[in-house]
């Protein structure tokens, strides 16, 4: 595959930590509401150990962060989480997950410098927290797949019911997944690769 805007790898540092076959390295964000699994999903995908900020949440967040449909969750992402994945002896994606609460959303300009597309993970059971994170990213004009986190508990739906729900346009891919899992994961990953590939094949005008 041949992503326009790909920087080919360089300099000693990254030579010591990829194969010398690595052409690309590409930068893709994972973004979603608080509490969806970002985190999961950057550390079950990640061949590396996972660089994680969670921090255990305290009494700052009371009144402020939503956790309705969260209520036993009792840590946060208040930077970044960073991961990387080798998709071919070519191609290496460098994986950041952002921070779900708005209050930390000033955080993106950062983590999107540089980045080609984004997944948004959704949990079906508060569809709503996504609607600013899509809005967010249209405004952008940043790429994006959806990927439907499964938990145990969530209802589920036809996928062009959600399409529907969330007002994605028809060309925009929208996959399930199990975010705790490596091989369903990383076919959230492919499915941007190929959503990307498929963009930068499109003629221009």
């Amino acid at each position: 595959m041949d992503f326009s805007g790909s920087e080919p790898v360089r300099g000693p540092r990254e030579a010591e930590l990829l194969p010398a076959t690595v052409a690309a390295a590409v930068k893709v964000v994972i973004v979603g509401g608080f509490g969806v699994g970002k985190t999961t999903l950057v550390g079950s995908v990640s061949e590396i150990r996972p660089l994680t900020t969670e921090e255990t949440m305290t009494e700052a967040g009371v009144g402020i962060d939503d956790l309705a449909g969260v209520e036993r969750k009792s840590s946060t992402t208040v930077a970044m989480d960073f991961g990387r994945i080798t998709i071919s002896e070519e191609l290496v994606l460098y994986v950041f997950g952002t921070p779900g609460q708005e209050r930390f959303w000033f955080l993106w300009n950062g983590l999107f410098e540089g980045a080609l597309g984004a997944v948004v993970l959704v949990d079906t059971r508060r569809l709503e927290v996504s609607f600013d994170v899509l809005g967010r990213l249209e405004d952008r004009g940043v790429p994006f797949v959806v990927a439907v986190n499964s938990f145990p508990e969530s209802p589920a739906y036809p996928l062009d019911e959600l399409r529907g729900a969330l007002d994605l346009p028809p060309h925009v891919p929208i996959v399930e997944c199990d975010a705790r899992g490596r091989e369903s994961s990383r076919d959230v990953l492919m499915a941007l690769m190929r959503y990307l590939y498929e963009l930068a094949a499109q003629p221009v005008g």
